[in-house]
Order: C-alpha cells, then sequence, then structure tokens
C-alpha cells in the first residue's frame, strides 16, 4: 500500500457550469467535488440554485449538505420546485447556476 495518495472512488470530471445529473431517490442532486472546489463554494451553507428540466427553469435558495471527508455537496430540490416542473427521482436534470444565497428565508 502506498502512503499519501488518494483514497477512495474517483470523482466525476465535472468542472463548469452547466451540468446534467440525475436526481436521487431521495430527490438530491450531487454538486461534484471539482465543480464546488472551481466555483469556490466549500464554506457556504445555503446557495441560490438555478435548475432546468424539459423547457422549464427554475431558481431556488436551498443547503448545501456536505460529506465528512470530501468537498462534493449535495442539495435537495423543494417539493414545491419538484411539482412545478415535473421532476422525479431517477430523471436528469440540467444545473445551470450555483451561487452564495444573498438572503436564507
Amino acid at each position: 500500500m502506498s502512503s499519501g495518495g488518494r483514497r477512495g472512488a474517483r470523482g466525476l470530471n465535472i468542472t463548469s457550469l452547466p451540468y446534467k445529473v440525475k436526481v436521487y431517490s431521495n430527490n438530491q442532486v450531487l454538486v461534484p467535488a471539482q465543480l464546488v472546489r472551481s466555483l469556490g463554494i466549500q464554506d457556504i451553507e445555503y446557495a441560490e440554485i438555478t435548475i432546468r428540466h424539459a423547457s422549464s427553469t427554475v431558481s431556488f435558495v436551498a443547503r448545501l449538505l456536505k460529506t465528512r471527508f470530501t468537498d462534493s455537496r449535495q442539495f435537495t430540490i423543494p417539493k414545491e420546485v419538484r411539482e412545478k416542473i415535473g421532476v422525479a427521482p431517477g430523471m436528469e436534470i440540467e444545473v445551470v447556476e450555483i451561487k452564495p444565497a444573498s438572503s436564507v428565508t
């Protein structure tokens, strides 16, 4: 076993927006670690997120959930948004924009 190398599985090679991703069964969406680092959002708790599904685009504020050992984040798509644009688990959406939330409601 080598010392000082990487641990775990190789992450998704996504470094810029927009990107396409599947919605998890718990209605959460992954923000890959490389993208989090390239956007500089490692230390923010809430973000304003814009997603697109089919021809509908919607923005909302969500909490960025973090894992213990990586820079990747996840966010939950609010129920109102899912119902409005018809998103269900397993569907593919496009994350158009992620920026720090100016105010949390």
